[in-house]
């Protein structure tokens, strides 16, 4: 397993342990996600079933996605970000 990898792990460890000391489930759930306009298509397929609210940005190269749904455990909200993990250029809030 690469560096890299090994520390996004971590970083879904930690915030699946944050969650699950923080958060009562099933809870509602809201994703902030900015990302270049071009891959926003990707992204919203991953986010299927969601509340979604989308902002183009004033120059329209980016656009930011809040996504909100119910979900019945933190490996569900963790199983979300390693998906949008891999499009190109998104910056998850």
């Amino acid at each position: 397993m690469s560096n890299a990898s090994s520390e996004l792990d971590i970083k879904y460890w930690k915030l699946k342990m944050v969650m699950d000391e923080t958060m009562e489930f099933p809870s509602e759930y809201l994703f902030k996600f900015i990302v270049p306009v071009s891959e926003a298509q990707g992204l919203l397929l991953i986010l299927v079933d969601m509340e979604i609210d989308e902002k183009i940005s004033k120059g329209g190269r980016y656009i930011s996605i809040s996504a909100k749904k119910v979900f019945a455990n933190s490996d569900d909200i963790i199983s979300i970000y390693k998906k949008v993990a891999v499009i190109k250029g998104i910056i998850s809030l």
